[in-house]
């Protein structure tokens, strides 16, 4: 099986190149990436928490998923497929922002990433991929933040650079829910 790539970017999201999905953490290569987050309509955030085979950040909890676009691949087209793979949910997703960010990994690995973050909102559980997911839940503002702050080593590196910043955006968006 070929290794995945993922597309190499400068600080502007230009594509420079691309790498071995592994080398690239490895070197800490700067990346593009994205991640989702949904929603209930209550406006409850669905996390999950990553499988124990994982190599890196392995059994923490995170956005609804993440991952990369294959070279050539849309963006939205990335995170729509990641979050039915890992996740088994289709949802119209929105893309909100995008960052760049540095994190050094609990095993030597460094996640460089020019981050598209997208939001949906779905009355879908999830059915997760085993290979990928070991738990998720459904989890309000308040308490996901509560818990960021007294047990961050229970989070994702990126997740805990990223929660706030989606938030914000929600609410300077006010974007409401149904009930």
């Amino acid at each position: 099986m070929k290794e995945i790539q993922v597309i190499l970017v400068d600080e502007n999201d230009n594509e420079i190149g691309k790498m071995p999905k592994l080398e690239a953490h490895q070197k800490g290569f700067l990346h593009r990436a994205v991640s989702v987050f949904l929603f209930d309509l209550d406006g409850n955030w669905m996390l999950q928490k990553r499988a124990v085979e994982k190599y890196h950040s392995a059994n923490l909890w995170t956005n609804t998923c993440c991952s990369h676009p294959y070279p050539k691949e849309n963006i939205k087209k990335a995170a729509e497929r990641r979050l039915l793979e890992e996740m088994g949910i289709k949802s119209e997703l929105t893309k909100v922002l995008s960052f760049v960010y540095r994190a050094e990994l609990d095993n030597g690995l460094v996640e460089h990433e020019f981050d598209h973050v997208f939001i949906g909102f779905t009355t879908e559980l999830p059915s997760p991929n085993k290979e990928e997911v070991s738990d998720w839940k459904i989890v309000s503002f308040e308490a996901l933040d509560n818990e960021v702050q007294n047990y961050p080593e229970k989070f994702t590196e990126w997740f805990k650079l990223i929660y706030r910043k989606v938030n914000l955006h929600l609410e300077l968006n006010k974007i409401h829910v149904k009930n």
